[in-house]
């Protein structure tokens, strides 16, 4: 199978590293944003279900407010039932807030281009949304 890599940076303004971080870690978070049912662990090899099952996966490495490194499943035509690609989120503090430097490695070929699209519409775009309300208090 041929696989390709995503990579993406995300300024999130106002927001500091370890809020952003907590978004995707912490499962009342991320569902608020997703506006999905979540599962969530916080341990190395803990399992984690986003969006109501369509993803699934297992946390590799976590750095609170740092890094997240995940294996990640979709339920997606054509994405091979035992396969995981890599998703690694890194956090870093910026003079306008925190900027998220994001990968995916070993993407199918055939969905390289949905998940670019589903990323910034399902993860970038609401967590912008989701903190600017936030901060706008």
């Amino acid at each position: 199978m041929k696989t390709k890599t995503i990579r993406q940076t995300v300024t999130f303004p106002k927001a500091k590293p370890m809020e952003v971080y907590n978004l995707i870690m912490d499962a009342k978070k991320h569902s608020a944003f997703s506006g999905s049912k979540v599962k969530m662990s916080d341990k190395i090899d803990g399992k984690f279900e986003v969006f109501d099952g369509y993803c699934t996966g297992f946390n590799i490495e976590l750095k609170e407010g740092k890094k997240i490194v995940q294996g990640w499943h979709f339920k997606e035509d054509g994405w091979p039932d035992d396969h995981f690609s890599i998703c690694t989120f890194t956090f870093s503090k910026v003079p306008a807030g925190t900027k998220l430097s994001f990968s995916q490695v070993a993407i199918p070929e055939h969905k390289v281009e949905t998940l670019k699209e589903g990323w910034k519409l399902y993860y970038w775009q609401p967590m912008k949304a989701y903190l600017a309300g936030k901060h706008s208090r």
